[in-house]
């Protein structure tokens, strides 16, 4: 059972400067007031993404992330 949710995980990524995805991914996160930030359900979240926004360059930059998260959360 994941504890945190995903956006919860993905601000641990967040930074001021940078050019790495996975930080810009998560800087427009935190810009967008509408992202799903208590989900913890893959296809929710990813639909939103698919859907809404036009921040995220590809879908499997979600998909790493989305991995980085399970594997973090499977760990506790």
């Amino acid at each position: 059972m994941m504890e945190k949710s995903f956006y919860h995980f993905l601000m641990k990524f967040r930074q001021h400067t940078t050019s790495d995805e996975i930080s810009q991914f998560a800087n427009n996160a935190y810009q967008d007031h509408s992202f799903p930030m208590h989900s913890k359900n893959y296809q929710e979240l990813s639909n939103y993404l698919e859907l809404q926004v036009d921040y995220l360059p590809t879908v499997s930059l979600f998909d790493q992330v989305w991995e980085l998260y399970v594997e973090s959360e499977n760990k506790k």
